[in-house]
């Protein structure tokens, strides 16, 4: 695996930031610290998880929190600032508003899961049987897209906010898949 750099990490960040007409937060020394979080959990998972929370290790488990997280467009939209305060918007940024502090939205059975799969003590994959596997993390995948422009995500839950056109979570639809066989 190909070493990730600081300068990785922040170029991405500012990069979805001004994609998505966001800043990143104006206080040097924080800003260092969450991107260095980012940077960490992407060396140990091999993917970002937000730095302010807990991840699992369990992509399928941790698919909402990857940065940008699930729930950071609801929440610079009602708060200015993301969970982890990241991401901020432009009165945050420029000091006209106070950083603020922002509830967290991931429900609590997620995080639920996640501590418990975090818990869990790592054994071989060989010693584990399917069903102790099963045992501890039941994840049922599904097929949503959005109704508004068709974006097709597979996941538990459908996402809080399309991350193409913004819509709402309440505008995507399950995908139902049926296969049969004949022959």
């Amino acid at each position: 695996m190909t070493p990730i750099t600081m300068e990785q990490t922040r170029k991405r960040a500012e990069s979805d930031a001004k994609t998505f007409g966001y800043y990143l937060i104006n206080d040097p020394q924080l800003l260092q610290g969450l991107l260095e979080g980012l940077k960490t959990n992407e060396e140990r998972y091999s993917y970002p998880s937000c730095p302010c929370r807990l991840a699992s290790g369990n992509l399928d488990l941790d698919r909402d929190i990857i940065c940008p997280c699930d729930y950071r467009d609801p929440d610079v939209a009602q708060y200015g600032s993301c969970y982890c305060r990241l991401y901020v918007n432009k009165e945050v940024y420029e000091g006209k508003k106070e950083l603020p502090s922002v509830p967290e939205r991931r429900p609590i059975d997620k995080q639920a899961k996640a501590f418990q799969a975090a818990s869990m003590p790592k054994q071989p994959q060989a010693t584990q049987t399917k069903e102790e596997t099963e045992e501890f993390v039941q994840i049922m995948p599904k097929l949503w897209y959005c109704k508004q422009c068709g974006y097709v995500v597979y996941r538990e839950e459908p996402p809080y906010v399309c991350p193409i056109c913004k819509a709402k979570r309440e505008m995507f639809a399950e995908i139902k898949v049926k296969v049969e066989f004949t022959g």
